[in-house]
C-alpha cells in the first residue's frame, strides 16, 4: 500500500451527509499568496465544506461531502496549479513517486548550480540531469578557468621577455608547455570540484544524474531513452558549443575547438584561429606569446567586429606589433591534407582565390550555437529564436508555462556571471511568484586579451540607434599618470552621456587591466550618476582609476594642458 502523506478521518454531519476531512502536506508554498492562490483554485468548488492552509506548516485540511467530490479530484487540483504539489500523491501506474521531482534542471553548468542551490533553499525536490561536458559546465571545463590561467601565463613570458623601462633589460624565460597544461588540467579539476560538486555534496533535495534528456512532454523527460521523469516545473540551462561552420573539408582535418585547444600537451609549431572574436582574439594573443607562430582568418573586415572601428583598430595593432598575422576579409572555402600540412582554400578580398598552407593546427572559433539539439523540442513546442536559442522574457519564461531557460541556451547575454544570475531568478520566479526580471543595460563585459578590452551600457552606434542625444569623449592612456609612469600608454577609454541629461550611458576601455575599470562605469550607468558627478569626484593618484575622471573632464577640458592634480 502507498504510504500517502495525509490521514482520513469519517464524520457525520447534522445533515446526514457522509464527510471526510482530510489532511495533505503540500510542496512548494513560501508565503501566505501561495494560500491565497490554492484558495482560488477551490473557490466556489461543488463538495468542498470547508479548507484550512498554511503555509507555515505546509499543509492543508480540506472538509468535503465525498459524494460530490473525492480524494483524488482534491489532489488533481492542487497538483494541477503548476506551482504546488501534494507530497506522496497518487501517479499513474508506469510512473513511481521516486521520478517525479517539483523542479527537474536539464543541464550543469553555472546557471544550473545556481539554480540549484535557490531550490535547495525552499527546499523543493530538484533532479538534475547533465551530459556533454561535466559537471561544471563550460566555465570550469574549457572556458573561463582555463583559458585565463594560460592567458596569464602567457603574460608571464611575455614581461620575462620585454620590458618598458631601458634600465632594465628581461632574459627570457623556459617554457615547460606540457607542464603548463598538466598544471592548467589539475587546476580546471581542484576548482570543479570545490566550486560545483563540494557545494551541493549535502543537499538533501538534489539529485544528480548523467545522461542525455528529451522531452516527452511538457511534463515529463526521457533519458538516454529509458527512463522517464516527472515535475512540475522544468528548466533548461544546456548552454552553448562552438558553432562548426559547413566548409567543405573541414570535418576531415581534425581541428580543434576550445574543448581541445586547452587540453592539447604537445606544443604545435603554428596555429591558423578561424575567427576573430573576443575567444579568437584571447586564443591569439595567449599562444602566441607561448611562442606557437599565430594566424588568424577572419571572413569579415575587422577583429572584434562586434565594437566599433576605432576598438578593433587599436586592438589589431598591438596584435600584429606582436607577431600575429591577421589576414581580414578572408573566406576559407575548402580545406584538404597535403601530407602533414592542410591546405585552405580561401576567397580573397578582391574576389580572387589562394591557398594558405598550415603544417600545425587549425582551431575553429566561430561563434557559438546552443545547445538544443538532442531535446526533442519539437515535441513540446517551445519557442526558438531565428539564431536557435530558446526564446525568454525578461522573466526566463518561455512560451510554455512550466518551462524556464537561463543561460547561453537562452537569447540572453553569453557570460558565466549573467547565466548565475539567470538561475537564481528563474527558480524564484517559477515558485515563489517573485516577478524578478533581468536587466542588462549597464552590463558589464571584458575580453582578456593584452590591452584588455572592456565595456558597459550603449556604445555610439547604439545610443544612434535608440535616437539618443549623445556626445563621446576619449581619452588616451598617455594623458594618464598611472599610465605614463609604468611606460604603458597603449589604449584609450571613451565614455558616451546623454546630452540632454549628462547621464554616463556608455563607456569602452582598451587598457592593461582595462577590465578592473568597467565596473565602477557600470555602476555609474546603473544608477544614473552623471558625467559632472564623475569628473567631480576624488580619486586616488597615479591609479588607472583616475583615467575615469580625467575622461569625463575631457568633455570640456583639454586635460592634457591641465597639471597632474588639476580638475
Amino acid at each position: 500500500m502507498l504510504n500517502r502523506a495525509y490521514k482520513i478521518l469519517n464524520i457525520n454531519t447534522k445533515n446526514y451527509k457522509q464527510m471526510k476531512i482530510i489532511e495533505l502536506k503540500i510542496k512548494g508554498m513560501t508565503c501566505d499568496n501561495c494560500v491565497a492562490t490554492i484558495e482560488r483554485y477551490f473557490k466556489n468548488k461543488a463538495g468542498i465544506a470547508e479548507m484550512k492552509i498554511s503555509y507555515p506548516k505546509g499543509n492543508g485540511i480540506f472538509t468535503f461531502d465525498e459524494n460530490e467530490l473525492s480524494e483524488k479530484d482534491i489532489i488533481k487540483t492542487i497538483n494541477n496549479t503548476g506551482h504546488y504539489r501534494v507530497v506522496d500523491e497518487i501517479m499513474p501506474e508506469n510512473r513511481t513517486t521516486e521520478k517525479h521531482y517539483d523542479l527537474i534542471i536539464v543541464g550543469g553548468g553555472s546557471a544550473a548550480f545556481s539554480a540549484a542551490i535557490k531550490a535547495e533553499s525552499l527546499t523543493l525536490t530538484t533532479l538534475m540531469v547533465n551530459a556533454g561536458l561535466d559537471f561544471g559546465g563550460t566555465c570550469v571545463n574549457v572556458g573561463c578557468v582555463p583559458s585565463k590561467t594560460l592567458i596569464r601565463a602567457a603574460e608571464t613570458v611575455y614581461h620575462a621577455s620585454h620590458s618598458n623601462f631601458a634600465g632594465i633589460k628581461p632574459k627570457g624565460v623556459t617554457i615547460d608547455f606540457a607542464q603548463m597544461i598538466k598544471d592548467k588540467k589539475q587546476l580546471v579539476a581542484t576548482l570543479q570540484q570545490k566550486k560545483y560538486m563540494d557545494v551541493v555534496s549535502d543537499f538533501e533535495n538534489l539529485t544528480l544524474l548523467k545522461g542525455w534528456a528529451e522531452f516527452v512532454d511538457s511534463k515529463t523527460i526521457r533519458l538516454d531513452g529509458k527512463e522517464t521523469y516527472t515535475a512540475l516545473k522544468f528548466l533548461i540551462a544546456t548552454g552553448a558549443s562552438t558553432n562548426i561552420p559547413d566548409i567543405e573539408g573541414l570535418d576531415n582535418i581534425e581541428y580543434l575547438t576550445n574543448i581541445s585547444l586547452f587540453d592539447m600537451e604537445e606544443k604545435p609549431e603554428s596555429l591558423t584561429i578561424m575567427g576573430a572574436g573576443y575567444i579568437g582574439c584571447e586564443i591569439a594573443m595567449a599562444y602566441n606569446r607561448l611562442g606557437i607562430k599565430i594566424r588568424i582568418i577572419e571572413f569579415t573586415d575587422r577583429v572584434l567586429r562586434t565594437q566599433t572601428p576605432d576598438i578593433s583598430e587599436e586592438l589589431e595593432k598591438y596584435m600584429r606589433y606582436e607577431g600575429i598575422e591577421i589576414k581580414p576579409n578572408y573566406r576559407a572555402v575548402k580545406f584538404e591534407k597535403r601530407g602533414n600540412d592542410t591546405i585552405i582554400h580561401c576567397k580573397c578580398p578582391d574576389g580572387t582565390h589562394t591557398e594558405i598552407v598550415e603544417s600545425g593546427k587549425i582551431v575553429v572559433v566561430t561563434g557559438i550555437k546552443a545547445n538544443t539539439r538532442r531535446l526533442k523540442l519539437e515535441n513540446i513546442g517551445l519557442q526558438l529564436t531565428p539564431s536557435g536559442h530558446i526564446a525568454v522574457n525578461k522573466k526566463m519564461e518561455t512560451n510554455i508555462p512550466n518551462i524556464y531557460a537561463v543561460g547561453d541556451v537562452a537569447n540572453t547575454p553569453s557570460y558565466v556571471y549573467t547565466a548565475a544570475f539567470e538561475g537564481k531568478i528563474a527558480v524564484e520566479n517559477a515558485f515563489t511568484g517573485a516577478g524578478k526580471t533581468t536587466d542588462y543595460s549597464s552590463l558589464p563585459w571584458v575580453v582578456f586579451t593584452d590591452p584588455q578590452v572592456a565595456g558597459a551600457g550603449l556604445d555610439e552606434t547604439q545610443a544612434e540607434e535608440q535616437d539618443i542625444p549623445f556626445e563621446v569623449s576619449k581619452l588616451e592612456l598617455k594623458d594618464i599618470p598611472r599610465a605614463i609612469a609604468a611606460r604603458d600608454t597603449r589604449g584609450f577609454i571613451k565614455l558616451i552621456r546623454n546630452i540632454e541629461t549628462d547621464k554616463l550611458i556608455g563607456a569602452r576601455i582598451v587598457a592593461p587591466e582595462g577590465g578592473e575599470l568597467i565596473q565602477i562605469l557600470s555602476m555609474a550607468i546603473k544608477y544614473g550618476i552623471t558625467v559632472s558627478e564623475l569628473a567631480e569626484n576624488i580619486y586616488p593618484y597615479l591609479t588607472l582609476g583616475e583615467g575615469v575622471k580625467l575622461a569625463a573632464i575631457t568633455f570640456g577640458k583639454d586635460v592634457s594642458k591641465l597639471s597632474c592634480c588639476a580638475s
